[in-house]
């Protein structure tokens, strides 16, 4: 008779998951799978010594002080999309490897973005409720139809595609807000790309699927509600907190739009204070709530459970997990040589990513010195990480980077140059889009010490950390004295400055280090002053 097989790794699933999604692992004779959903976080932190991998949705707290537990533990598995339960940064210094399973609710997403869609188009929640009442009250709930009209998709990943295709099904015109998207990718999907501001003065229906990042936080305000038709109907279905709640409740309440439907909020569960709870309660019919069930369908949730587990399972057989959220294991030796490299990296993407403007085309990275000897594989996806991130947030990282710029139509390109640099090593990225191009470089001082040294073609100094104002101006008197009086007045202080310059009283770029963020209304106040052109505030 054949050996039994002994269980080399210990795994736990401390939320509640279908078997069925566990399969992959229960299935393999060397994981042994622990279901156990009633853990304090102190139970949790004194259970967790004894496994190796850990599966969650979101209940499970995975915080610091788990982690300073975890001796065992290699890899957490997050059943769903959002890692906000799990202390990321603790788990990568740990050595864990946190993943989740980014496209098992896509069709759940999408599906409930139309339900809510058709819902508010045809009244179909009132006209229910007053059926309920005994009424029969026809034109009350006269609806709208699809046919025709236009559908404005905000951010064109997995599941904007995927309503915007659905639209063309109710033979709809589709147009399509996405700034890291080209023109050529729009058309090939048959979708015509437009400003922000003319999608929403343009659509009928507008539906939101961005993730929530500085720049995409309330990015539906009371300023842009007022650019959209008097009959157009907004439908959120993506993260609270993009649209202005208050703002919303306001624009549905007064007439400034026709209607909404909110699936997220910034806060969950909402307040019973919350405008659009308060709006709802109150009786407003042209409002629909739904308790966030973008995700929650049978299926959704067996998918995401059937990818989670299959990674883990693979992950402990040597296969790098698809979807991991942080760091991927590297060779100890190789991770300690470019650990800095990686870093310095992902902050030049930061820089360009907040440089540029349009949908990246090109991206080119060029080595020189010490650094061509080594394997620069990963430092690519730390680049893009950087680059990607302020647009495409958290649902960007070091595994899935390549692919989602792949996905996007970006050409990556790498060069090792042999010409002297004047620096042991030195980085050069340059960066393309539908607006132009912007170029970076960058070096190691000692053994970590990240610098940037130049800007374009300006030559700078930089560590690249912290906040700064970026202005491109002419160089001449005065102007660098009239940027540092407007901060002045805003009682924000500059730390440090570099200046580059090709020539006398030629072009020019001031970079500030500053201790407190100008508002919009400050940086617009700095390129209104003569002499000075694009202005970006940079925060990394």
């Amino acid at each position: 008779m054949a050996a039994t097989a002994v269980a080399t790794f210990r795994v736990l699933a401390s939320d509640p998951v279908s078997e069925d999604g566990l399969r992959a692992l229960l299935d393999d004779p060397t994981i042994d799978v622990v279901i156990k959903t009633d853990f304090t976080p102190e139970q949790l932190a004194e259970a967790i010594a004894d496994y190796d991998g850990l599966i969650i949705r979101s209940q499970t707290k995975v915080t610091a002080a788990v982690l300073e537990k975890a001796e065992r533990l290699r890899v957490i598995g997050r059943a769903g999309v959002g890692v906000d339960n799990v202390d990321v940064p603790a788990a990568t210094s740990k050595g864990v490897v946190v993943l989740n399973s980014p496209e098992g609710n896509t069709m759940a997403a999408t599906e409930h973005t139309w339900a809510l869609l058709l819902a508010l188009a045809r009244k179909v929640c009132p006209a229910d409720a007053s059926m309920r009442q005994g009424k029969w009250d026809r034109k009350k709930f006269t609806g709208t139809e699809l046919y025709g009209k236009t559908l404005g998709v905000i951010g064109l990943g997995k599941i904007g595609g995927a309503v915007a295709r659905r639209g063309m099904g109710f033979e709809m015109n589709v147009v399509a807000f996405d700034p890291f998207v080209t023109q050529e990718q729009a058309a090939r999907l048959g979708i015509k790309l437009l400003p922000l501001e003319e999608l929403l003065a343009t659509a009928d229906f507008v539906t939101i699927h961005v993730p929530k990042t500085k720049d995409t936080a309330d990015m539906i305000n009371a300023e842009r509600l007022a650019m959209m038709k008097p009959t157009a109907r907004l439908i959120n279905c993506a993260r609270g907190g993009v649209v202005n709640e208050q703002a919303l409740a306001d624009a549905v309440l007064n007439g400034t739009i026709a209607g909404a439907a909110v699936d997220v909020f910034s806060t969950e569960p909402p307040a019973e204070d919350n405008p659009l709870v308060m709006a709802a309660v109150s009786g407003c019919q042209a409002l629909l709530l739904t308790p966030h069930l973008g995700a929650s369908t049978e299926e959704a949730q067996v998918k995401v459970a059937v990818d989670v587990s299959e990674q883990i399972r693979d992950f402990f057989h040597g296969v790098p997990a698809r979807s991991a959220v942080n760091m991927p294991a590297l060779a100890p030796e190789l991770l300690a040589t470019l650990k800095p490299y990686m870093r310095l990296m992902e902050q030049l993407g930061k820089f360009l990513g907040q440089l540029i403007d349009g949908a990246v085309q090109t991206v080119e990275v060029t080595y020189s010195g010490d650094i061509i000897a080594e394997n620069t594989a990963p430092l690519i996806p730390a680049l893009l990480q950087g680059l990607l991130s302020p647009i495409l947030g958290a649902g960007i990282n070091s595994v899935n980077a390549r692919l989602i710029a792949e996905q996007r139509g970006i050409q990556i390109k790498e060069v090792k140059s042999t010409e002297a640099s004047g620096y042991a090593s030195l980085v050069t990225v340059t960066v393309a889009t539908e607006a132009g191009s912007h170029q970076i470089a960058g070096t190691l001082f000692g053994k970590d010490a990240s610098r940037i040294t130049r800007v374009d073609e300006f030559w700078v100094e930089m560590a690249p950390e912290g906040t700064y104002v970026v202005a491109y101006h002419n160089d001449r008197p005065g102007v660098i004295g009239s940027v540092g009086q407007i901060l002045g007045a805003h009682d924000i202080n500059i730390a440090g400055m570099q200046v580059g310059r090709l020539q006398p009283r030629g072009n020019a770029v001031m970079v500030l280090s500053i201790d407190e963020c100008p508002n919009d209304k400050v940086l617009e106040k700095i390129r209104q002053v003569d002499g000075v052109g694009v202005t970006r505030l940079v925060e990394l």
